[in-house]
């Protein structure tokens, strides 16, 4: 059996960045001091003049990356995910949305994985505060190589775009000839008629671990990795819906405003289906092994295999 090849998605944050500015002249990445933690810092040793240190001022960052992206500048705004999207959200809204500037903002450590910084830098509200903005596109890859080819569409998109990295490294799962990658595009990784789990992010990797437990108990799983949570794939979802009859979703976020919420939208309006959501539960994180939390919050293989069964069982 080969060995399983783990990364975190800030890594191919970075490194997709370099490729696109290798071919782009007019990207130019924005950081908050946090060059080395969110691997922008591939980009400045390569392109050191495109590369902008706004210090340890988010919401200022914001605003400079709305003026570059006046003049015809492509600006990637960096930094965690609980600035970026908690700290800045006004600048976001009122600079970036509201004039539906070309500003794309990579927004990483997210989520509870992001382990013993604690409960206030794991943010799990991001997508929820995100999806709030008009016109804002939200990318939330599952590995190292769907963060490469998030960075491609996002700079291809003309307009505002929140992508969503990890810290810790997952599994890469879709280094395969045929992987394609397209904003608002579900990829079915497993079919299945009895249930479909559909996650985003980190826990991707981890249905499809529930999937091949799931299976040995003659439960058979549908596996779709919703990379995009806006716009979303609601054909995809309706379609998964009406062919196994329920739907489970996950994600290393709050169940409120976030995948679920999405899903569980498209569903009441277009096909009413009983659904679960898995997530973090009305509740802020907490300091410890990024590991062990995945485990105590249920996103681990093993809970969420427990927590599907029981609800086909039902």
């Amino acid at each position: 059996m080969s060995e399983v090849i783990k990364k975190a998605t800030r890594e191919g944050y970075g490194a997709g960045l370099v490729e696109v500015g290798k071919a782009h002249e007019n990207l130019v990445v924005l950081d908050a001091d946090l060059a080395e933690a969110t691997k922008t810092n591939m980009f400045k040793k390569e392109f050191p003049e495109r590369h902008i240190d706004c210090g340890i001022a988010e919401s200022n960052m914001m605003g400079v990356a709305a003026g570059l992206a006046a003049t015809g500048k492509v600006p990637f705004a960096s930094s965690f995910a609980m600035f970026s999207a908690g700290r800045a959200f006004e600048q976001v809204r009122n600079s970036i949305g509201y004039p539906h500037l070309n500003v794309k903002i990579g927004a990483t450590h997210a989520g509870i994985s992001v382990g013993e910084d604690g409960a206030t830098h794991q943010c799990n509200e991001d997508i929820a505060l995100m999806r709030t903005i008009p016109g804002m596109v939200i990318i939330n890859p599952s590995d190292y190589v769907e963060a490469i080819e998030a960075v491609k569409a996002a700079y291809e998109y003309v307009g505002p775009c929140y992508l969503r990295f990890g810290r810790l490294a997952v599994p890469v799962i879709n280094d395969r000839e045929d992987y394609k990658f397209e904003i608002g595009k579900a990829v079915t990784l497993r079919e299945g008629t009895d249930v479909t789990i559909i996650a985003t992010g980190l826990p991707v990797s981890t249905s499809l671990e529930a999937a091949e437990l799931l299976a040995k108990d003659g439960i058979s799983a549908k596996v779709i990795n919703m990379h995009t949570i806006k716009p979303i794939d609601e054909e995809a979802i309706i379609a998964a819906a009406k062919e196994t009859g329920k739907v489970v979703t996950v994600e290393e976020h709050s169940v409120i405003g976030g995948l679920g919420s999405a899903v569980c939208s498209v569903l009441s309006e277009n096909c009413p289906t009983l659904v679960k959501k898995i997530g973090v539960y009305d509740r802020f994180g907490e300091s410890g092994p990024a590991t062990e939390l995945i485990k105590k919050y249920g996103l681990d293989g093993d809970s969420i295999y427990k927590s599907v069964k029981e609800f086909v069982q039902k």
